[in-house]
């Protein structure tokens, strides 16, 4: 699975970068490429470009702020979660996204 992912918490520090690595590690493992951009303190890093969020089968929004250049994802299938549940089970999430994926 081919995934693109925008991590953001509202105060874009600790858990936007906890997120990303949780998410990162846990597609290296599942085998599935991953392309996480943080949008935190910093500004966007690792941006998403709209090709890749094009050639994405799924768009994983883990954030709990409004984010910039959403319209990127429009028409993708996306999967909107907490940031805590990216940090927290994120190969449970991505079992899940596969399964839905898998379904439709």
């Amino acid at each position: 699975m081919k995934i693109v992912a925008v991590c953001a918490c509202p105060t874009g520090v600790a858990h936007t970068y906890m997120a990303k690595a949780a998410l990162e590690k846990a597609a290296a493992k599942l085998g599935h490429s991953i392309k996480v951009e943080a949008q935190g303190a910093l500004g966007i890093e690792n941006e998403i470009t709209k090709e890749e969020a094009g050639a994405a089968d799924v768009v994983i929004l883990a954030v709990e702020i409004g984010i910039d250049k959403r319209e990127r994802f429009e028409g993708r299938p996306t999967v909107n979660i907490p940031v805590q549940m990216a940090v927290r089970s994120p190969e449970n999430v991505l079992r899940k996204i596969e399964e839905k994926l898998k379904n439709r």
